[in-house]
């Protein structure tokens, strides 16, 4: 026996998907990854995933963002944090591009929060006065 344990060999093939996609940049933080896991918006090989599931070089990663669904197949693992250029490299991309009417929806979708910003503060004591009064309420 060299004291090796199977799962040693296994360590470098493969990685929790939690932290893979969070080193692969497709989510900012290993805590968003786990959430949007736990939400079921993530499946591996066409199947729902909880954030402990182990990936493996092949596995077809679809992940739902709103409307769209971006499909990405692993190609390898990294030890640690990589620059953003160099993340691209452990996985292809597979998503289709948008069509003409997903752009359409989205540039107007981005002109309506342009002309409507939120405000930046709450309304002060004069403001929720008036807004009192235009609602009935006294």
């Amino acid at each position: 026996m060299t004291g090796e344990t199977p799962s040693s060999d296994d360590a470098h093939d493969r990685t929790r998907i939690d932290v893979w996609l969070d080193i692969a940049c497709l989510y900012r933080t290993r805590s968003e990854a786990q959430k949007a896991c736990r939400a079921g918006k993530v499946d591996v090989n066409g199947q729902g995933v909880k954030p402990h599931r182990r990936l493996k070089v092949g596995d077809e990663i679809v992940i739902t963002r709103g409307e769209r669904l971006q499909t990405v197949v692993v190609l390898g693992f990294a030890p640690a944090h990589v620059p953003k250029a160099e993340a691209h490299a452990l996985y292809e991309d597979r998503t289709p591009p948008p069509t003409a009417a997903e752009v359409e929806a989205r540039e107007l979708e981005r002109l309506f929060r342009k002309s409507n910003p939120r405000p930046t503060h709450s309304p002060r004591r004069r403001d929720q006065r008036l807004l009192r009064r235009m609602k009935g309420i006294t």
